[in-house]
C-alpha cells in the first residue's frame, strides 16, 4: 500500500468508527508468509482464539484468516475494517499508531508475536557488505520504506555512512513477498537480492552462489519482528476477543518451545511447503536468534529511528503508550 492509498484508509476512519463499535461474532485476523507466522498457524490448527473466546463467555466466534504478501495490504485490511487483528512489525505498528493518535480507531498492540532477524542474502558475489550494493542491484523487501525489512535496511545504512544517508539504498529496493522474491533470486531474475524472514534466507542460502550479507541483530540488536495489532474502537467493544487472542498467542508459543516438530508438521500442513521436512524446520524453529514470546524486544530503537527520519510525528514515552494497558504486564523494552 503506498502513502496515498494509506491516507486514503484514514479519511475513512470515521465511518469505521460507526460501524466496528458493536460487538462482533466472527473475526478475521491477516499474516504474511513465513515462520514469523507460526504462533498464527498454530492458533488457526488448534482454534486456540476460538477455545480462549469461549471460556471468557464469546460462545461460537467464527475465526478467519487471510495470508497477504506484505504490511501495505495487512494495514490497508485493518484501516478499511475488512480484518480486526493484524500482524506487523514495528514500523507498520508505529505509523498506524501515530496517523491514528488521539482518535477513537486508535491502533495499538495486544502483544508481540516473536523475536527475529532479517536475513540480507544476494546472488551478487562482489556485495560482501551493503557499502558494496550498486545501481546493479536489486534488493527485494516485503514493502518498500514501511516495511521492518525497508526500515532496517535504512538503519543498516546510517550506521555505516551516517544518520543523514539513511536512505542511500532506498532507491535499489523493489516490493516483492516472500515467495516471490525468494524464486526471483533463484531465477536470477527482478531481483539479485532478498531481506528475508525464515525459512526463506535458510531456503536461499543452501543454494550455491547464494551467500548472507546482514543480519538485522548485526545493527539493532535482538529485536522483534512481530506485533498484533487491533484498533482501539475492536479493542474497547470486545475486550473478551482482544483477551483471546493474547492468551491464544501465549499458548501457541508455550506449543512450540515444547513441541517443535509438531508446530513443524502444522506449517508443512498450512503452507504446502515441500522444500523441508519437519526435521528442517525444526532446525529453524530452535535457532537461539528466534524467541516466540508475546514480550516486545527493543521497540522504541525502531520507533525513535521512525520520529528522527520524520516518519511519525508523535513519539511515544515508552513501548506501553503503543500497547494496550492489559499487555502492560509484559516484560518489554
Amino acid at each position: 500500500m503506498n502513502r496515498r492509498a494509506f491516507v486514503t484508509g484514514l479519511v475513512a476512519l470515521p465511518a469505521l468508527i460507526r460501524s466496528a463499535s458493536a460487538a462482533v461474532s466472527s473475526i478475521n485476523l491477516g499474516k504474511q508468509y513465513g515462520l514469523p507466522f507460526l504462533p498464527q498457524m498454530v492458533m488457526e490448527d488448534h482454534r486456540l482464539i476460538e477455545a480462549h473466546a469461549a471460556k471468557l463467555g464469546v460462545e461460537g466466534l467464527a475465526v478467519g484468516w487471510q495470508t497477504m504478501g506484505g504490511p501495505g495490504a495487512l494495514n490497508d485490511g485493518l484501516l478499511s475494517g475488512t480484518i480486526q487483528f493484524v500482524n506487523v512489525a514495528s514500523p507498520s505498528l508505529a505509523t498506524l499508531w501515530d496517523k491514528t493518535f488521539g482518535t477513537p480507531q486508535e491502533v495499538r498492540a495486544v502483544c508481540a508475536v516473536q523475536s527475529m532477524p532479517y536475513i540480507l542474502t544476494t546472488r551478487n558475489p562482489a556485495v560482501k557488505t551493503i557499502a558494496d550494493f550498486s545501481a546493479a542491484d536489486r534488493i527485494a523487501v516485503p514493502t518498500v520504506k514501511i516495511s521492518g525489512q525497508a526500515m532496517a535496511l535504512e538503519m543498516a545504512a546510517a550506521k555505516l555512512w551516517g544518520f543523514e544517508k539513511y536512505d542511500r539504498l532506498d532507491e535499489f529496493t523493489v516490493t516483492l513477498g516472500h515467495p516471490d522474491a525468494m524464486q526471483a533470486m533463484l531465477s536470477g531474475q527482478t531481483v539479485n537480492s532478498h531481506f528475508a524472514v525464515a525459512p526463506f534466507n535458510y531456503y536461499e542460502l543452501r543454494v550455491p552462489g547464494i551467500h548472507r550479507v546482514l543480519s538485522s541483530y548485526e545493527t539493532n540488536g535482538k529485536h522483534t519482528n512481530g506485533i498484533q495489532v487491533t484498533t482501539k474502537t475492536f479493542h474497547d467493544a470486545n475486550p473478551n476477543i482482544c483477551n483471546a487472542v493474547r492468551a491464544a498467542h501465549e499458548e501457541a508459543n508455550a506449543f512450540i518451545k515444547h513441541e517443535p516438530k509438531a508446530a513443524a508438521e502444522i506449517y508443512l500442513k498450512l503452507t504446502n511447503d515441500r522444500k523441508n521436512s519437519a526435521d528442517d524446520l525444526v532446525t529453524m524453529i530452535t535457532d537461539p536468534d528466534i524467541d516466540y514470546t508475546t514480550a516486545p524486544a527493543n521497540l522504541m530503537t525502531h520507533v525513535e529511528f521512525l520520529h528522527k527520519v520524520g516518519r511519525i510525528k508523535h513519539l511515544p514515552k515508552s513501548w506501553k503508550d503503543l500497547f494496550f494497558a492489559e499487555a502492560h504486564d509484559l516484560d518489554g523494552t
